[in-house]
């Protein structure tokens, strides 16, 4: 089954703004750009919300333009589209994840998982 997405040229510059208003979308795209380019397990995100508001808060995003999800079995796979983001609106994702890696009133994502540095 594969999910709907804008192409690039769909992806509207007050939309997404409104998207990455929200604290929990914010943490998700925060997240997202700290892991880029590694699809990521929407469980990965349980510790933000109850799996009914995740899926909402992951398809506002996905409706934006913001990620991608790609459905894989019984799991989505979710990554920042930041090529796409970037040709459009130049500078507007770095910029945005620069204020929120400040933001201590964000939500934590992964505070459950241990990670491994290699």
């Amino acid at each position: 089954m594969s999910l709907p997405h804008p192409t690039a040229d769909q992806i509207s510059l007050p939309i997404v703004l409104a998207v990455l208003g929200d604290p929990t979308r914010l943490a998700i795209v925060r997240y997202l750009a700290r892991k880029e380019g590694v699809p990521l397990n929407c469980s990965k995100f349980l510790d933000l919300a109850s799996k009914t508001n995740l899926s909402y808060h992951l398809a506002k995003l996905r409706e934006a333009g913001v990620t991608r999800s790609e459905a894989v079995g019984t799991s989505r796979l979710i990554t920042l589209r930041r090529d796409d983001l970037d040709k459009r609106f130049p500078g507007l994702l770095d910029s945005v994840i620069a204020a929120a890696d400040g933001d201590s009133a964000l939500p934590a994502v992964g505070t459950s998982e241990m990670e491994v540095d290699a």
